[in-house]
C-alpha cells in the first residue's frame, strides 16, 4: 500500500504527518513500514545522522532497485527510513521506483511541496514530476493543508487530485472542516490539531520516543485497506 503525502504551500506540516503516519503503520508488528523522504527532512526529525548516500544517488546509477535495501535507515523494528540523499532527484528511473515500492509493506511517502507545472522552482523539472509521479500512483494520495486562505487558494487547482485530506488546525482560524472539503473536492480524512508536544518532539529528533498518541490515532485511517 502506497500512501503519498504532499502539500501545495510549504509549512503546511507534510513532513510530521507523513512521520506520524509511518509510525502509526509500524505499530501493527505484521506489517513492515518503509518511509521514504523526498524533501532531506526525516532523519532529523528522527534524530538520525543524515545518511551519506540514498535515493537521489539510487536515482541517478545504474543499480539493481534491491540495491535500496543496502542504504534503509532502521528508525524501530518494524519501521524503516529511505533517505533522500543528495543532489536532484531524476525521474528517468521512476518507473523501476514504483516497481520497487509495489510490495507487501505499507509505504509512507514524504513528497513535499507539488508545484504546477511552470512555476518558478528551486528544483530541477525530474525533481518535480517524481514528486506528482507518486502522489499520482498512491493508493491514498493525501493534500497535507492548513486551513488557510492562501493555502486554500493554491489546492484549489493541485497538480495531483488528491483522494483524501489531512487537515492541521490551528486556533482562530475562520475557516472550517466543511469549507477546505468544499474548496479542494476531496474529503477529510483525518484532522490533526497543531501541538506544542509534537513540535517540541520534532526539535529534539525525538519523534520516535515521544509519540503523540492522539495525533497517531487522528491518523489511523490512512493506512487502511482502500
Amino acid at each position: 500500500m502506497l500512501v503519498t503525502c504532499w502539500s501545495t504551500k510549504g509549512g503546511s506540516g507534510t513532513t510530521v504527518i507523513a512521520a506520524l503516519i509511518s509510525l502509526h503503520a509500524a505499530q501493527d508488528r505484521n506489517r513492515p513500514v518503509l518511509l521514504i523522504d523526498l524533501c532531506g527532512d526525516l532523519a532529523a526529525v528522527f534524530g538520525c545522522a543524515e545518511a551519506s548516500s540514498g535515493l537521489g544517488e539510487w536515482l541517478r546509477s545504474d543499480l539493481a532497485p534491491c540495491s535500496l535495501d543496502r542504504v534503509l535507515e532502521e528508525l524501530t523494528p518494524n519501521l524503516s527510513l529511505l533517505c533522500r540523499g543528495h543532489g536532484l532527484l531524476s525521474a528517468l528511473r521512476a518507473d523501476d521506483l514504483v516497481e520497487w515500492l509495489a510490495t507487501d509493506a505499507i509505504v509512507v511517502v514524504d513528497a513535499g511541496v507539488l508545484r504546477p507545472s511552470g512555476e518558478p522552482s528551486d528544483r530541477g523539472s525530474g525533481d518535480d514530476e517524481l514528486r506528482w509521479r507518486l502522489a499520482a500512483e498512491a493508493d491514498r494520495s493525501v493534500l497535507v493543508t492548513r486551513a488557510c486562505y492562501l493555502a486554500l487558494r493554491r489546492a484549489v487547482s493541485p497538480p495531483v487530485r488528491p483522494s483524501g485530506v489531512v487537515l492541521v488546525a490551528e486556533a482562530g482560524r475562520a475557516l472550517t472542516r466543511s469549507d477546505c472539503e468544499r474548496a479542494i473536492g476531496a474529503p477529510v480524512l483525518a484532522t490533526v490539531a497543531v501541538d506544542p508536544d509534537i513540535a517540541r518532539a520534532v526539535d529534539a529528533g525525538m519523534l520516535r520516543t515521544r509519540v503523540p498518541k492522539g495525533a497517531i490515532r487522528a491518523l489511523s485511517r490512512l493506512t487502511e485497506e482502500v
